[in-house]
């Protein structure tokens, strides 16, 4: 089947993609470099393998939590401030996290870093998809969500840092950054004008209601299976952001920089460009068939999963960073188009509200399987069976996606 004629895009559409970009990047730096600084934190302020997970694990478990309400405030008030709020917040919590002295303190700044940071997300992919309304939706979903993955990449500069001027100067540093590009997006950032006089979004003539949108969703079979897929592809991708450079350092001896370093910039990298190429290719295919933002995802995964079978299973590092960079980009086909998607599945007014949920399943399911990890690293468990598993989850999340086929129509 056709897609619809898209429509001219509205005005500084794709400068609001710029803006929420490099948000998103500061948003996934501040939260996952902490992955790459595990042996100078561990020196610092001693704790269990398991521990450590859970540091982690917390914040999911409070981002998901938060995830839902955080989705229908952005439905319900002025997105836009919506995000800048968020920066703010979470910039001040990394900032403070630099002054931590204690295990139960870390703790604590975790769960508020994730309490600031679940409301951005939702905003942002919510934001996007109302500037991108015809055939450039997936490509700038991609593009917002890849701010993330070079956010990521980033993060490894943490390890970097906490070798040299220490862990805290990376949090302070990283935190001031934060809160002065709080004040750029408060003069810069604003909703699209269409969405202020619409009658599915505006905020004056019909607001959103919290009950009506839970219920609206929650008995909607196709976002049900929309949900036990983000379960099922969230602790596949927790688990490797997690654990995966820790796995890298011990199975060919690399430094905690190093490793740091080089899989957060081999995943990373590999994952912004599966954002643009399985946007950008779910874009032109939407032209000719409307079930192309499923059918690209269907592929992708069908790729990564063995790609996650060759990264446990061979003792060369270059093979094992060559798997981690072809699992970067496919999978993250599926993440291009999550929101699209959704656009395809869920009344207009509960987009973010959408991918607030599926964020709650998503993160409560993938902190479970990181701490899991750890449970299972301290049990001294092959990390091959974990591998393994990972790759089953991937294909289940395929076959998902594939029997959502007949659901897809066209939206605004």
């Amino acid at each position: 089947m056709t897609a619809p004629t898209p429509s001219a895009l509205p005005s500084k559409a794709w400068l609001i993609v710029a803006l929420l970009w490099f948000a998103g990047c500061l948003n996934y730096l501040d939260r996952l470099m902490i992955t790459t600084m595990r042996g100078s934190i561990k020196e610092a302020i001693p704790m269990t393998e398991a521990q450590f997970g859970l540091l982690t694990s917390v914040f999911l478990i409070v981002y998901g939590i938060c995830s839902p309400f955080a989705g229908y405030f952005a439905d319900r008030f002025n997105r836009s401030y919506v995000i800048i709020t968020s920066v703010l917040l979470w910039s001040i919590i990394t900032c403070l996290t630099a002054y931590v002295t204690s295990y139960e303190q870390l703790l604590a700044m975790r769960a508020l870093l994730a309490l600031s940071q679940a409301a951005a997300v939702p905003a942002s992919v919510a934001l996007v998809v109302e500037y991108h309304r015809g055939s450039t939706r997936s490509l700038a979903s991609g593009l917002l969500l890849s701010g993330a993955m070079a956010g990521a990449a980033f993060g490894g500069v943490g390890g970097w840092l906490a070798e040299g001027p220490g862990w805290a100067y990376a949090y302070k540093f990283f935190g001031l950054l934060g809160i002065g590009y709080s004040l750029i997006l408060l003069i810069l950032l604003r909703d699209p004008p269409a969405a202020e006089h619409s009658s599915s979004t505006s905020h004056h003539e019909a607001p959103v209601s919290l009950r009506e949108a839970f219920v609206s969703l929650l008995t909607n079979r196709a976002y049900l299976v929309m949900l036990l897929y983000a379960c099922s592809l969230g602790v596949v991708g927790w688990s490797v952001i997690g654990w995966m450079p820790t796995y890298i350092k011990e199975q060919f001896h690399l430094s905690q920089g190093t490793a740091g370093m080089t899989t957060t910039i081999y995943l990373n990298i590999a994952a912004l460009v599966g954002m643009l190429v399985g946007g950008a290719w779910a874009d032109r295919w939407s032209r000719t068939n409307e079930r192309a933002r499923l059918l690209v995802p269907i592929i992708g995964l069908c790729v990564a999963a063995p790609a996650v079978l060759l990264i446990g299973n061979t003792p060369s590092l270059a093979l094992a960073l060559t798997g981690l960079a072809i699992y970067g980009m496919t999978r993250n086909f599926a993440d291009a188009n999550a929101m699209p998607i959704f656009c395809l599945l869920v009344d207009p007014r509960y987009r973010a509200t959408s991918w607030g949920i599926s964020s709650f399943f998503s993160c409560l399911i993938g902190g479970a399987g990181i701490y899991a990890g750890g449970l299972l690293r301290d049990a001294h468990v092959d990390i091959t069976r974990i591998f393994t598993f990972a790759a089953a989850n991937i294909l289940i999340c395929a076959f998902l996606l594939f029997s959502l086929r007949g659901y897809a129509k066209p939206r605004r």
